[in-house]
Order: C-alpha cells, then sequence, then structure tokens
C-alpha cells in the first residue's frame, strides 16, 4: 500500500509548515492591523421580535 509510505510526503509536510511558520508568518504579522479595534463600549442594539404570519 503506496499511501502508508511517509517517505515523501512527511518531508514535503514538515518543509512546508516550518516555511510557513518561520518565513511567511512573521512577514504578515508584520503588517500593521487596517481596522484597529475601538476602546468604545458598544451599546446593545434593540432588536424587535419578527411577526410570523402563523401565529
Amino acid at each position: 500500500m503506496p499511501q502508508l509510505n511517509p517517505n515523501p510526503w512527511l518531508f514535503i509536510m514538515i518543509s512546508s509548515w516550518l516555511i510557513y511558520s518561520l518565513i511567511i508568518q512573521p512577514k504578515i504579522l508584520s503588517f500593521p492591523p487596517t481596522n484597529p479595534p475601538s476602546e468604545a463600549p458598544t451599546a446593545p442594539s434593540k432588536t424587535s421580535p419578527w411577526p410570523w404570519p402563523w401565529t
């Protein structure tokens, strides 16, 4: 059963995760956020019940 042979696929998976973790992720995280969170408290929105026609 060739799918149980981890010889090429284990190396590809580990190397791709290392590339992502060590190279790509720090570059993405260095960008400033486009919409920083605000410190103002949000008021709860007032909702009204839906008028169902069969009730």
